[in-house]
């Protein structure tokens, strides 16, 4: 039997800079901006491709405990750096009515190969995610687990919807980043292997035919990760308040748990077609946490609500082994309350309902965005 992983987690969060006077993005921030956020929280904090954009992540964490404590000091060390400059950091992936055009890349070979290559595609990338990686030491392992996590990414996805505005519009989906994203080559479900030989055998025909350089260029929704010995799930949109991105990193490092217990009684997750998984993916990206998803195995639809409950129930011995029962059991209070995208349209017409502009209620959006960027980010 295959040694039980360590499953320590990490955790993975872009962010959007805006001008505290305007509540647009910082096209260009100052180019001390970084340095200053380096200067609080050391090289956790990394530059994104577009200007208006940073990245942290935090290091591995034996629970989610500990990796939220570490989140929390990396928010608020961006918040205070941002404020220096009049900008305020949100955890949304994407911005209420920004202008993807009037961005500028950051000028770094990497992001100026991806502009030259993927086009228009690439140009509108003004969107942001969070990654969640979890370890799995052994690499067949860590495909195995990984195929039969595939059915629960878009639960996962319904928790974190946060970008239900574009360009000053409501899209009509929870999740608006995942239309911008699957434009990309490489992305969306990834394909069920057999081992990690068949993977490394699928990057290298893809680097010995010219099309990447990398694994670095798979974008899969979830995938071996090509630094860390990690699963890494990309698919969810990223959280405004720090307890729900706590909720999903701690369901997603539960997941991994107790389909490891499964193996080690000589069951397995039942893995279904790509296409019913795809079906659910589409359900989660529409409606978010408000919607229902297909119960596959009793091929019905369910309230999400139920689903969670389920979710719970299911991953509830892992989690408490983990030592983060409480944060799957916040899973509860998205369902309840709606994710962050229901939040962000009630925001919106609460405004209007008051006599704003069409301008000055998706100006309240953003300042709701910012208000919830530091929740639970004090010592």
């Amino acid at each position: 039997m295959t040694a039980r992983p360590s499953f320590t987690i990490g955790i993975e969060e872009e962010y959007l800079v805006v001008d505290r006077e305007t509540r647009d993005l910082v096209a260009a921030p100052d180019p001390a901006f970084l340095d200053a956020c380096r200067e609080r929280v050391g090289e956790r904090v990394t530059p994104e491709y577009l200007q208006c954009q940073v990245e942290v992540g935090t290091r591995p964490h034996a629970t989610v405990g500990e990796a939220r404590a570490e989140l929390a000091q990396l928010r608020a060390g961006v918040a205070e750096s941002c404020a220096a400059f009049g900008y305020a950091p949100i955890a949304a992936s994407t911005h209420p009515f920004a202008k993807w055009r009037a961005q500028t890349h950051t000028r770094k070979p990497r992001y100026d190969e991806l502009r030259a290559d993927l086009g228009a595609a690439v140009r509108r990338l003004l969107i942001c995610g969070c990654h969640v990686h979890v370890c799995v030491e052994d690499p067949d392992l860590r495909i195995d687990l990984m195929n039969q996590a595939v059915y629960f990414l878009p639960h996962l996805l319904a928790l974190s919807c946060s970008s239900p505005f574009w360009d000053g519009e409501d899209t009509g989906l929870a999740s608006y980043r995942l239309t911008v994203f699957d434009a990309l080559p490489r992305t969306g479900l990834p394909d069920v292997m057999s081992g990690y030989g068949e993977y490394e055998r699928l990057v290298e025909r893809l680097v010995s035919a010219g099309c990447i350089e990398d694994a670095t260029k798979i974008w899969w929704d979830i995938r071996p990760s090509a630094k860390f010995p990690t699963v890494e799930q990309r698919i969810t949109d990223v959280c405004p308040r720090l307890d729900d991105a706590a909720c999903v990193a701690a369901l997603y490092q539960s997941l991994f748990a107790f389909l490891y217990r499964l193996r080690a009684r000589n069951q397995r997750w039942r893995l279904y077609p790509h296409t019913l998984i795809r079906e659910n993916r589409w359900r989660a990206q529409r409606y978010g946490a408000e919607g229902k998803l297909v119960d596959h195995g009793r091929a019905e639809m369910a309230s999400f609500a139920d689903l969670v409950e389920e979710l719970i129930d299911l991953l509830r011995e892992d989690a408490e082994t983990l030592g983060c029962g409480r944060e799957i059991r916040h899973a509860r209070r998205i369902a309840a309350e709606g994710c962050s995208a229901a939040r962000q349209r009630a925001a919106h017409a609460a405004a209007l309902s008051a006599g704003a502009t069409p301008r000055e209620a998706m100006t309240a959006v953003v300042d709701m965005l910012i208000a919830e960027f530091v929740e639970g980010c004090a010592p």
